[in-house]
């Protein structure tokens, strides 16, 4: 139908405008299946509970930028690749020292000094040392002595554990364990993504994306 139409007047002038639209079909076509793809990432993300945040590091962007092409190509990325190929190949995490990763309980606190908690400074920052529980069935305990709970003035709820201090500890009273982190040898992230899987699907969807763009006169 295109070309029985340029037949009928200027084809230079028919041709140019053709390939105009085709420039335009294509790269809007490559750009919607790039954010279909983008936004389908940052939904199993969600849906894998892995909060708002981490979502947003799937990006993409479209080339050439600022024009129309027919050669248009897409990239979509994260910018938390490692976490990514964990959840999306089923990773499974060791200790850097080959003994015992280390995971926070929910006793332990989020971060110590702007870090992630860990057992090293969490022993500095608290001038503790951690006692390690061996447990043949289940994970091993890295417990913490002699802490005293610290409650909410208001509604008295349990806000977290601080070391006690030396008049506790002369009375004893309040005093206890807690549990700060659990050892395990190793961790097998769950399978929640599938990258390649939705890169096929909606890489097959470009042909009729560049129709719907590029209709019939």
């Amino acid at each position: 139908m295109r070309l029985k139409a340029a037949l009928k007047g200027d084809l230079k002038k028919h041709m140019k405008r053709e390939y105009k639209r085709a420039e335009y079909a294509v790269t809007r076509a490559v750009g919607e299946a790039s954010d279909g793809l983008k936004m389908t990432m940052r939904r199993q993300v969600l849906s894998a509970g892995l909060g708002q945040r981490l979502a947003n590091t799937w990006r993409d962007a479209v080339y050439p930028k600022g024009t129309i092409s027919t050669r248009a190509a897409a990239v979509v990325y994260t910018r938390a690749s490692k976490i990514m190929e964990g959840f999306d190949q089923g990773t499974t995490i060791r200790s850097k020292d080959g003994f015992w990763l280390a995971i926070p309980t929910p006793n332990a606190p989020k971060r110590i000094m702007g870090k992630k908690t860990t057992p090293a400074n969490f022993e500095k920052a608290r001038g503790i040392r951690l006692q390690f529980v061996y447990r043949r069935n289940g994970p091993s305990l890295l417990i913490a002595k002699d802490m005293q709970p610290s409650y909410k003035r208001q509604t008295g709820e349990l806000r977290n554990f601080r070391k006690a201090s030396n008049r506790t500890l002369r009375t004893g009273r309040g005093l206890t364990s807690v549990v700060m982190f659990w050892l395990v040898p190793q961790v097998k992230m769950p399978k929640h993504l599938s990258f390649k899987k939705e890169a096929e699907k909606w890489n097959g969807k470009i042909p009729q994306f560049i129709l719907r763009y590029w209709p019939d006169e």
